[in-house]
């Protein structure tokens, strides 16, 4: 597409900062760089230039960069300038930029928007380009960058075409049904096939709860009674006094989280109420939420005070405990740290380190990411449960008009077609750039 106006904004990090990083796109990109850093380089050639003013006084000293279109990130002639990372020197050079005639300030996520427009990303890419931005540990950058280097578009691509091709060969059934060189029977072939895609698609979407688990972190929960240590152990693990502690029960009411990057993977430690019969009004709405937090949990973590043990039942808990011992430097009997999987001490550190590498390994045992590829948006759960629905009443509508169960394969081929912006994505738009930010 070809845009009458041109956009700029900063592209790199918070300032101030060592350089900073300030992107054109638009026709007006070449126009821009003959007017404030002449001479004018070479095409993908970084050259040092002296930016000027309006009066011809020096703005900065730049490294200039000429990308022209369609060979750019967005399709679109693109210009950047690499400048001193000052607050005042940006700003200068914004302004400077934007007084000149067709180029605006970019809005949230617009030079996105114009690669995705201009066909150098699909709708998957832009979205796994926003998750590679916001990226917080290692794992997350590695799903990320797969995913923007359209591993997931193939893949539904390829079963998109592989529909259309199904829809083509009903299609010519009904149409040519006395022509010598189309199949009699599209039975034996079409069907086998959806099929198969319907097995694929959905061994695909059972895959969406370990990719919420590397997006979103893997959700460990502290419960144990009042005075078992919890809020002492959310403080050893976020290395900072993130709760208070006391010895008075009930001082935790409400749930507090932190977030760690153990070996790469995001992990959610929640510290919770202490559980109890007897506690007051506002204290029982905390175990409430205590009690909902774990139930939704990838792991809980059920605290016992070795020297004053106060066992709290977790038998209503879907998913896996493991039992710890707190206190540990307060008690050597060897007998009573039997039933615990780990015994730790929140003063001195002792089994903090071992209880760190547990979760990281049942962490990692929950996600096991290799080369699969796994839907990573709520959108394309959708969307390919959609499309699923759809490929059920083709295969099932044995009795049904061919017409119309070609029909719901062209539905089914629509969905997938949603997901990576081929079709009817318009009202998608606002909503997906809107996430990104500025520069991007």
């Amino acid at each position: 597409m070809i845009f009458a106006d041109s956009i700029v904004a900063l592209s790199s990090g918070r300032l101030p900062a060592g350089v900073a990083v300030v992107r054109i796109s638009g026709p007006h990109s070449r126009f821009v760089i003959e007017t404030i850093a002449e001479p004018f380089p070479a095409e993908r050639t970084a050259a040092y230039r002296k930016l000027v003013g309006m009066h011809g006084e020096v703005l900065d000293r730049a490294l200039v960069i000429f990308f022209a279109g369609p060979n750019s990130f967005t399709g679109e002639d693109v210009a950047e300038f690499q400048v001193h990372g000052g607050p005042a020197v940006v700003s200068a050079v914004l302004k400077r930029i934007t007084s000149l005639p067709g180029v605006r300030h970019a809005e949230p996520g617009e030079f996105t928007r114009r690669a995705f427009l201009n066909a150098k990303v699909d709708l998957a890419q832009t979205e796994a380009l926003a998750d590679l931005v916001n990226a917080e540990t290692e794992t997350q950058r590695r799903f990320a960058l797969g995913n923007a280097d359209g591993i997931q578009g193939a893949l539904y691509s390829s079963w998109r075409m592989r529909l259309i091709q199904a829809r083509a060969m009903i299609e010519a059934d009904i149409d040519f049904t006395d022509e010598e060189d189309v199949p009699g029977s599209v039975a034996s072939s079409v069907w086998p096939e959806v099929s198969g895609l319907i097995g694929e698609i959905s061994r695909h979407l059972d895959g969406f709860s370990t990719a919420e688990i590397i997006q979103d972190g893997f959700e460990v929960v502290i419960l144990g009674a009042p005075n078992a240590g919890k809020s002492s152990l959310f403080n050893a693990l976020a290395q900072r006094e993130a709760a208070i502690v006391s010895d008075e029960p009930g001082t935790t009411r409400d749930l507090l989280e932190v977030v760690l990057d153990v070996d790469g993977l995001k992990i959610r430690i929640t510290d919770t109420a202490g559980l109890r019969e007897d506690a007051g009004k506002v204290e029982t709405i905390g175990i409430e939420r205590a009690r909902a937090k774990s139930r939704r949990a990838d792991l809980v973590l059920a605290l016992e005070d070795l020297v004053d043990p106060h066992p709290v039942d977790t038998s209503w808990v879907p998913g896996p405990v493991m039992r710890i011992g707190t206190k540990s430097d307060l008690d050597n009997d060897p007998v009573r740290k039997r039933p615990y999987d780990l015994c730790i001490s929140n003063l001195n550190g002792d089994g903090l380190t071992d209880l760190l590498n547990a979760i990281g390994r049942r962490a990692r045992e929950r996600i096991a990411v290799g080369s699969e590829v796994l839907p990573s948006k709520l959108r394309h759960v959708e969307l390919l449960e959609r499309a699923v629905r759809h490929l059920r009443s083709a295969e099932g509508g044995d009795s049904a008009a061919l017409e119309l169960r070609a029909e719901e394969l062209r539905l089914a081929a629509d969905q997938l077609g949603r997901i990576v912006g081929t079709v009817d994505v318009e009202d998608l738009l606002d909503v997906i750039f809107s996430s990104f930010c500025i520069g991007k």
